[in-house]
């Protein structure tokens, strides 16, 4: 049958850390004919005192001497992945150490970033804090809608956008958290980057759609532009 809504019965908060919240919703499924399933429920994750969604920003640039187009990434601390994955619990065995992890600039939509102006902000305050790129928001291009990483757990939303590096970066300054020391800021070609998505060196989902979005942008504004 045609499920029509959910009906939220009730719901619990299970935890809550200094970021994250776990819920649980007590749910039946609402049919075109108004009859109803049976109950279940569902767990997300999500951030009660934070933005629910975050911006991903690809910084991309001309090499000066080849014009071949290449991308920012930062290599920074993930513990969750060294915390998380657990052997006993794993289907295949990962040896991984899972200090810091390549990706593109990205941070949470914090609450007073609202509207499309609210995205171009966090994007170039996230630009500088963690690539030392000075951004306008201008500066900035999105590239399509947005996508959700994980949504079996959590409601967060990525939107993706994009902007040319004309100057050389500067030392990150990053946000003052411990979390962001050690980071190390790279530039590669973007046909590189792509390939090592590929083999899984490059491993992080969120890199590896926007890279592909950024040479599709690329490739559509410039047909004859090299690496892209």
């Amino acid at each position: 049958m045609k499920i029509a809504d959910y009906l939220l019965e009730r719901e619990e908060e299970l935890g809550r850390g200094h970021y994250l919240r776990l819920r649980r919703v007590h749910l039946r499924n609402q049919y075109e004919d108004g009859t109803l399933s049976a109950p279940y429920f569902c767990e997300l994750v999500d951030r009660p005192n934070h933005g629910t969604d975050a911006v991903v920003v690809g910084l991309w640039r001309r090499n000066p001497h080849s014009q071949t187009i290449e991308v920012l990434l930062r290599k920074g601390l993930r513990p969750a992945l060294r915390f998380g994955r657990v052997a006993d619990h794993l289907a295949v065995p990962d040896p991984a150490p899972y200090l810091l992890l390549d990706e593109v600039v990205a941070g949470i939509l914090e609450e007073e970033d609202r509207g499309i102006v609210g995205i171009r902000r966090r994007a170039v305050a996230e630009a500088w804090e963690e690539a030392g790129v000075r951004l306008q928001e201008s500066d900035l291009e999105f590239l399509g809608q947005r996508t959700f990483p994980s949504p079996g757990m959590t409601p967060e939303a990525f939107f993706l956008v994009c902007a040319e590096v004309k100057q050389e970066p500067l030392p990150p300054t990053g946000d003052g958290s411990p979390m962001e020391q050690g980071a190390l800021v790279r530039w590669l070609p973007l046909e590189q980057a792509l390939l090592l998505c590929e083999r899984g060196e490059i491993e992080d989902a969120k890199t590896e759609i926007l890279l592909h979005r950024l040479r599709r942008r690329l490739l559509h504004a410039h047909p004859t532009i090299e690496g892209a």
